[in-house]
């Protein structure tokens, strides 16, 4: 397995965790548009875990994107 594998698997990982993490009280009515919750801004240590989980997105792209190549 070459690096990039590793840093695949580790940001799959990383990434399930920090969406199980993130709470917005959404439930399954609100995913399929129901529920009229005002959208707040995030805060604190929410807007870390978000951006953390933007950053690992954008890693975990990438390194699928070099193990095409």
């Amino acid at each position: 397995m070459t690096t990039a594998n590793y840093i695949t698997i580790i940001s799959v990982i990383l990434l399930v965790a920090l969406i199980l993490v993130q709470t917005r009280g959404a439930s399954l009515g609100a995913g399929l548009g129901g529920g009229g919750e005002v959208h707040t801004e995030r805060r604190g240590s929410d807007k870390s875990i978000h951006n953390i989980t933007i950053l690992l997105v954008i890693i975990f792209a990438g390194s699928l994107v070099y193990n095409l190549f």
